[in-house]
């Protein structure tokens, strides 16, 4: 198993492969980490983990892709492992996601607009608070799309993503009713079906835990029929709701650091 020490960024939220994350970085620790990535050459990957924080909280009080909102006093200055706990390692879920800064721009105030992208998942195997910022050791988490007893790839996947992308489409529907939005721009959804599972994963209304359980899922076939049974639940609920529940959450930024 390939196993490599990137710079760690948690997040109360969770980053799946293929999804783009923009972040509003003004805490020093991470302005130090941006730092560092951008000493890396700008043809090679800008790599850092995302991880999801189980326990402890972001401190920002502005929003992830809202650089106009960013905090108008200098942050102060805090300990790469503030608000984590005695052993950071316990308070973040295990299994997390590399994210690939595409765009790292400094702003005139010394905070950074980062566009990134995720790309592979990854096992979280020790925390380091050593330095200016946090690091880990992870090691590479593959995406089997799923067997049979026999250890045999199945079709299942492929099933599975046809009626994932069903319910997806009828979820959407009556979401877009409840809450007078819909969640996507429009286009063809794609047929890949680890893609698929990531990106209606991504998608979905879901709390940070579901997110996550979804992110380790074993396999996509696995994370494929959670989906399914998630989106029939949540469209039947939608459909005897005059209105989403605290529908103004879903809206709220969910990524400040």
């Amino acid at each position: 198993m390939t196993t490599a020490r990137l710079p760690l960024f948690p997040l109360n939220a969770v980053l799946f492969p293929g999804l783009v994350l923009p972040l509003n970085v003004f805490e020093e620790r991470y302005r130090a980490m941006m730092r560092e990535l951008l000493e890396i050459d700008e043809d090679a990957p800008r790599r850092f983990v995302v991880v999801a924080i189980r326990d402890g909280r972001e401190t920002a009080p502005t929003a992830t892709g809202m650089p106009d909102t960013a905090a108008t006093a200098p942050p102060a200055e805090r300990a790469p492992a503030d608000g984590f706990g005695p052993d950071p390692i316990q308070t973040f879920h295990r299994v997390g996601c590399v994210a690939d800064a595409a765009k790292i721009r400094e702003r005139a105030d010394g905070s950074y607009e980062v566009l990134a992208t995720g790309t592979t998942r990854v096992r979280l195997l020790s925390v380091d608070a050593s330095g200016p910022f946090l690091t880990a050791e992870v090691e590479d988490l593959p995406e089997n799309p799923g067997a049979d007893e026999d250890d045999t790839p199945t079709d299942e996947a492929g099933a599975l993503a046809e009626g994932v992308l069903r319910a997806f489409r009828s979820y959407q529907k009556r979401l877009a009713g409840a809450s007078e939005r819909s969640l996507t721009t429009g286009g063809d959804l794609p047929d890949d079906p680890s893609v698929v599972s990531y990106l209606v994963a991504a998608a979905a209304v879901l709390d940070v835990p579901t997110k996550q359980r979804l992110l380790q899922a074993p396999d996509t076939a696995t994370r494929l029929r959670e989906e399914l049974a998630l989106l029939r639940k949540e469209t039947a609920v939608i459909r005897h709701l005059p209105s989403l529940p605290a529908a103004d959450l879903t809206r709220d930024p969910t990524h400040p650091n």
